[in-house]
């Protein structure tokens, strides 16, 4: 429990995540954020600086997680040039959190390397409450002598974790189950707007659901805020956009047609559109149900 842990990109996952190690022991020695003011807030709480600059957070770290939204935003941490995650970053060990293309891992794992760092793809399928009580589902990529090295510390973060494989491939698992899962979401809120439009009791129907070929996790996670239009943000519809669009681009350069997929992501597009696309996925019932948003 030696290590110094950083992190950066503090907002409800980051944020949470840092809680939890600290509550486990680990010394928090830096957090970052684009929003200085979240960071200044969580270092003031957990007693630890926030850092003005990437450089800084890795000049303080040992080990440095990344939660950042996107392919722009790794881009921008791990540039080669300027503020940088990889100035002075030998010896240290990244563990990249972000749902990403599978490509941006390989290209920071590269850059890791020859920087004389490592990198640790730690791809996440749980949310905020998960991330503050240590019970994420973890998805690892990378060399299997770098993921040894935090193992204990991954296990701190997470009750259940599977190394998949090297740098790219516990991304493409990610991108699967975000194309499974918004696919599940978007279909569940179709049924139960139509559920609703028929007259029917929307409890019976979830009632059934559950006990039939209809089931599945979303109806437990999203069914009651889809009926409640509590659409408190746990996944944004935004973010549900974007990773379905990184599933298409996967089966695009397979040569694969995946209709399923390009229809939900086109309806959490269409929310973003809206302009309601920071709500949580749920809100997709109010394009299905008569007399919402849609």
């Amino acid at each position: 429990m030696s290590q110094k842990v950083g992190f950066v990109g503090v907002g409800r996952m980051g944020a949470n995540m840092a809680r939890r190690m600290k509550d486990c022991g680990y010394e928090i020695s830096a957090v970052y954020d684009i929003r200085s003011e979240a960071a200044s807030e969580l270092a003031e709480e957990l007693g630890t600086t926030a850092c003005s600059t990437l450089a800084q957070v890795t000049e303080l770290s040992e080990v440095i997680i990344t939660v950042v939204i996107d392919d722009a935003s790794m881009q921008t941490i791990f540039a080669t040039e300027g503020d940088s995650l990889l100035t002075g970053a030998e010896g240290r060990i990244f563990i990249n959190c972000a749902t990403i293309s599978p490509a941006v891992h390989i290209e920071v794992e590269g850059l890791a390397k020859a920087a004389g760092a490592e990198s640790l793809e730690g791809c996440m399928a749980s949310s905020i409450t998960q991330a503050r009580d240590g019970t994420l589902y973890l998805m690892l990529g990378g060399e299997k002598s770098t993921y040894d090295k935090v193992e204990e510390l991954l296990g701190k973060l997470s009750v259940n974790k599977r190394y998949v494989g090297t740098s790219g491939k516990a991304a493409q698992v990610k991108a699967l189950v975000n194309m499974v899962m918004n696919i599940n979401t978007a279909g569940l809120a179709e049924g139960l707007g139509l559920a609703d439009s028929l007259g029917l009791d929307i409890n019976t129907v979830m009632e059934i659901f559950s006990q039939t070929g209809a089931n599945s996790r979303v109806l437990e996670t999203d069914g009651e805020d889809m009926r409640d239009r509590d659409h408190e943000c746990y996944f944004s519809a935004a973010h549900a956009a974007k990773d379905s669009g990184i599933a298409l681009a996967l089966g695009q350069s397979e040569g694969l047609n995946l209709p399923m997929a390009a229809a939900s992501k086109a309806q959490f597009e269409k929310m973003v559109e809206k302009g309601i696309g920071e709500l949580d996925k749920s809100g997709v019932a109010e394009l299905t149900f008569k007399g919402r948003t849609a």
